[in-house]
């Protein structure tokens, strides 16, 4: 009897979210650009007021790098990271109606090496391109599709109707995501095969199946599988990420890719292309903190 009282508060509870998420999307439809990102921003506001405990992770996540040195300065970086997101969730469902193949490059700086730009661009190569929650990484997966194919990783929704609306939704040129459940060895090593992107975010709590690597001086559980398919497949391995400037206004980056030698252990191999690929995330933050998801529990002992 509990259990199924427990039920029917969940499926009340995933159609009232599914309701609100369909009239969000209706105001969206309707609004232009500038009025949906300051709705967006509102509505950040007020999630970052009544939602105290991601409030509470992000400042103490931002003052436990060092970014701020006062609660005060850390808490102005979290609200402005909250209102980043609302924004990036607004311009990555509107970006179709910006970006194509034959304008993209005009409305967005690139900023990528020529090292970058040869293995991104050459057909038949793979690529590791490796990234983190920082800037608006759904666009920037969108723009480098226009390059070559992209596929990422995804997590599904916890509510499944509004799941299938947000998958609906978002714009894919050729970008196109594997749920997290489906992204075994052997299908990530045949995108690479394919010469496709495979893009991969590594600042995500890994559990115990990461390395413990210090990021901004603090151990943290690591996804090793940008490492390993490097290792395995010697496909090159990129780190980038993709800038806010203003309204759908970017700046895409990339760097030469990296160059590692095995040693033949593979153990201490993964753990020094993991530190070398977690410092250049944290040189990234630190050009936009405000732009960076300090809501997520990075650094967790489970």
């Amino acid at each position: 009897m509990c259990r199924d009282r427990e039920y029917d508060v969940k499926r009340l509870r995933y159609y009232l979210e599914y309701a609100g998420l369909r009239f969000a999307l209706f105001l969206l439809d309707r609004l232009s650009l500038s009025a949906a990102n300051r709705l967006a921003c509102r509505i950040a506001n007020l999630w970052y007021i009544c939602n105290i405990s991601r409030r509470r992770i992000a400042v103490q996540n931002i003052l436990r790098s060092g970014i701020a040195k006062s609660h005060d300065e850390a808490a102005a970086v979290a609200r402005a990271s909250f209102r980043h997101f609302a924004v990036l969730i607004v311009e990555s469902l509107r970006s179709d109606q910006v970006f194509n193949e034959n304008n993209w490059r005009e409305k967005v700086e690139m900023d990528v090496s020529p090292a970058a730009l040869k293995v991104l661009t050459e057909p038949g190569q793979g690529v590791i391109l490796v990234s983190g929650h920082l800037g608006n990484w759904e666009v920037a997966a969108q723009l480098l599709s226009y390059l070559k194919p992209v596929v990422g990783i995804t997590r599904d929704m916890n509510n499944p109707h509004a799941d299938r609306v947000i998958q609906d939704r978002k714009p894919r040129n050729r970008f196109r995501l594997t749920p997290k459940h489906d992204a075994g060895a052997g299908r990530l090593l045949s995108v690479l095969k394919n010469g496709e992107i495979l893009a991969l975010l590594i600042d995500q709590h890994a559990r115990k199946r990461g390395s413990r690597i210090a990021f901004f001086g603090v151990p943290a559980s690591t996804h090793t599988s940008p490492a390993l398919r490097h290792l395995v497949t010697g496909a090159p391995l990129c780190f980038g990420y993709c800038l806010r400037k203003g309204p759908m206004s970017y700046t895409l980056r990339a760097l030469d890719p990296i160059v590692y030698k095995p040693t033949g252990n593979r153990e201490q191999d993964v753990r020094a292309i993991l530190e070398k690929l977690t410092g250049l995330l944290e040189d990234a933050i630190r050009k936009a903190p405000d732009q960076y998801l300090w809501a997520h529990r990075r650094w967790r002992e489970a």
